[in-house]
């Protein structure tokens, strides 16, 4: 907890009370502070609820206020080559967290609508504060900065991009700058920008990347520079976030992170699923010279799709063409080979390494029994693992020893959003929207169930014994009465 502190005592001197600046609140943690009632529901401690524009971001919250973004009209595009202009919006709006009220509305025109997954919204990031201003991001537009009252300070373009599933990423401020991944099939990199002018003060390639949808969070070691810890495809990367050098790296991750890292003093937890088995032994590919002898008959050195004969690999051919020319290249089969090599991961690694530390500073690590989407949440010295289905595991984090495992009866579901951990309790939500709360500990225990009968994918917020929950189209405040 010891980084908690420091910075949010850095944060003493802002405007406003930084409640829950972010997505999974204060560096990504998921851990609330003060009261929270043990029981939620659709009719259940409800102090208010008010409709809002549909939208995955969760909330975020600053002095009295909650900040959303939402999306309005728009035409799914079919491929990244598409040109689609549209007359939807990508809205950001400001509620009263005491009344429901909502206090500011601002709609910017899209001017594309990329390819999202049924799951996946293109207002799926959420903001990010800096306890003055709020800085959201849409995948269709870029990024805009506004002050608390709605004004417009600044705005960035950014894209198109190459993600078949659309952007998840939400950015993160640290300093004087705010900080975005912006990883895709082809052209991936990290953006830092300085938070007054939304001028750029450094960029990053990661040409090795291919698509994900994680949030970074910040390192700070007892001493140097504080770190940018950040996931992609098959490695965690560290860099200096001063200057965008690439200090360490972690290799074994999964395909299409999607979570936050987690970091409890000076040890980092980061999580990947997707692509990847739980089996010891990775699966084998041909190399792409094998395959070259095998399919390549007009000896061009590519693979068309055409071309592409074995039954095993054809329904894969639409994610193995990153660029999708409709031919696969040696970076597309070596990307693919990678992808079916890599295993589902957790690791819990120790801060303070230089270069590659696979060897040397993972304290350990697990293949199985892991989340999707949701990010591990570690409160009061026990790890939660929400797996879809319902899973949970509770885990020891400085060994990785599993404590417990059981079903969230009730719940047995696909999971999005986050686990959140305050006031001794646990809370999660289901896609569904059923609502768990179980007791914390390693030997946990289910105190209330509850169905909210509306899809949900946002991460709720818990601020001075209240919790901000937003489903498909509702914004819930709940609190003891």
């Amino acid at each position: 907890m010891r980084f908690l502190v420091i910075l949010a005592a850095s944060l003493a001197g802002s405007a406003e009370t930084l409640h829950w600046p972010q997505f999974r609140g204060v560096n990504g943690t998921g851990i609330g502070q003060g009261l929270a009632p043990a029981e939620i529901g659709p009719t259940t401690n409800v102090i208010w609820k008010v409709p809002v524009p549909v939208g995955h971001s969760s909330p975020v919250v600053v002095g009295d206020y909650i900040f959303l973004t939402g999306e309005e009209g728009g035409k799914q595009a079919q491929s990244s080559r598409d040109k689609i202009t549209t007359d939807g919006k990508l809205i950001t709006f400001c509620v009263n967290r005491k009344t429901g009220k909502i206090v500011w509305r601002r709609d910017v025109p899209r001017p594309r609508l990329e390819r999202y997954q049924p799951t996946n919204s293109s207002a799926s990031p959420s903001a990010v504060s800096d306890g003055k201003n709020i800085y959201v991001f849409f995948g269709d537009f870029g990024l805009i900065s506004y002050s608390l009252d709605g004004k417009e300070r600044w705005r960035r373009s950014l894209g198109p991009f190459n993600n078949v599933n659309g952007h998840g990423s939400s950015p993160i401020f640290h300093g004087n700058r705010v900080f975005l991944i912006c990883d895709q099939d082809t052209d991936s990199y990290l953006l830092a920008l300085n938070k007054d002018t939304g001028e750029t003060a450094w960029k990053v390639e990661r040409p090795e990347i291919t698509r994900s949808y994680s949030t970074p969070a910040v390192y700070q070691p007892k001493t140097g520079p504080a770190e940018l810890i950040v996931p992609g495809a098959y490695q965690l990367n560290s860099y200096d976030i001063e200057t965008g050098k690439r200090l360490w790296w972690v290799r074994g991750q999964s395909w299409q992170p999607k979570s936050v890292p987690v970091v409890i003093g000076d040890m980092i937890y980061a999580h990947s699923w997707e692509g990847g088995g739980e089996a010891d032994t990775p699966t084998e590919t041909p190399s792409f010279d094998e395959i070259l002898a095998a399919w390549d008959k007009n000896s061009d050195r590519k693979v068309s799709k055409e071309e592409f004969q074995d039954p095993k690999f054809a329904k894969g051919f639409v994610n193995t063409d990153l660029n999708e020319d409709g031919f696969l290249s040696d970076r597309e089969w070596e990307n693919f080979r990678a992808r079916r090599s890599s295993r589902n991961s957790l690791v819990a690694i120790r801060g303070g390494g230089r270069g590659d530390i696979t060897n040397t500073h993972v304290a350990w690590h697990m293949q199985k029994f892991l989340p999707n989407v949701p990010s591990p949440l570690v409160y009061g010295g026990v790890m939660y693992l929400i797996k879809d289905g319902g899973v949970l595991s509770t885990v020891d984090p400085a060994t990785g020893k599993i404590h417990k495992q059981g079903r969230l009866t009730g719940a047995l579901d696909t999971y999005y959003a986050s686990p959140v951990g305050v006031d001794g309790k646990v809370y999660f939500v289901s896609q569904q929207g059923k609502v768990t709360v179980i007791k914390a500990g390693a030997d946990w225990e289910i105190l209330h169930s509850a169905d909210l009968e509306e899809e949900t994918f946002a991460t709720l917020a818990p601020v001075e014994g209240h919790l901000y929950l937003r489903t498909r189209g509702t914004l819930y405040c709940f609190g003891a009465r």
